[in-house]
């Protein structure tokens, strides 16, 4: 009976077909809001022009249809939104539909693999590869000791040398800032020392030394 009524649409096909309707429908609602802005503008500036000449007649009579103008463009607003919200479902529906049929062939697709597939090659292939792997791992482990054991001294010394600043840092100590101060104080220090001799020959040489001054210099000579 096909052949007397033609070819009977798929439901995609159908979907398709209402899909389109309702885009032309949105189109057609949209030019005819956008119409009735313009109508409204218009209203607007002739009802200012109107009320500036005193016809409040003329006034009051396009206020009435400025009102109904503004009317229709909401309904517009509202048949838009609905007629989007149908145009959503119907291409959720298509979305659905679509994953179903590629769900189909996957599935289609999985169960020819799984009948091609042979369990007992792939099972000897397994065990191949954890062999391998397994080589692989010890060489790799023999390797990065060989290799801990080469740099291990200098890390250790890169450590101990890093832990070192970072006490220092903690307890406020510059170390840069003692190994400058430090030749400086090295000289400083024979400096000091060289005056007891000068004080103690001064001492023998000048007769009205401080006799406090002598004392301690005669217990020093004793030392």
């Amino acid at each position: 009976m096909s052949f007397l009524f033609g070819k009977r649409k798929t439901p995609a096909e159908l979907l398709r077909e209402n899909k389109r309707m309702l885009d032309k429908s949105i189109r057609e609602i949209e030019r005819e809001r956008q119409g009735l802005q313009a109508q409204e503008k218009k209203l607007i500036v002739e009802i200012k022009k109107s009320a500036k000449q005193g016809q409040m007649g003329a006034v009051r009579v396009m206020a009435k249809d400025l009102i109904r103008t503004r009317h229709q463009i909401e309904k517009f607003y509202k048949l838009k939104s609905q007629l989007q919200g149908v145009a959503l479902r119907i291409q959720t529906l298509k979305s659905t539909q679509a994953m179903g049929e590629a769900m189909k062939g996957v599935t289609k697709a999985m169960g020819q693999m799984n009948r091609q597939m042979n369990l007992p090659s792939l099972q000897r292939i397994m065990q191949e590869f954890e062999r391998q792997n397994e080589r692989m791992e010890l060489t790799s482990e023999v390797m990065g000791d060989a290799i801990d054991d080469a740099m291990e001294g200098e890390e250790e010394e890169e450590e101990t040398e890093e832990l070192v600043n970072q006490v220092l840092d903690e307890i406020g100590i510059d170390i840069n800032q003692e190994l400058v101060n430090a030749p400086s104080a090295a000289v400083s220090a024979p400096a000091t020392k060289t005056k007891v001799p000068q004080a103690e020959g001064t001492g023998n040489e000048d007769s009205g030394i401080d006799e406090d001054l002598q004392a301690r210099l005669d217990n020093l000579r004793k030392m």
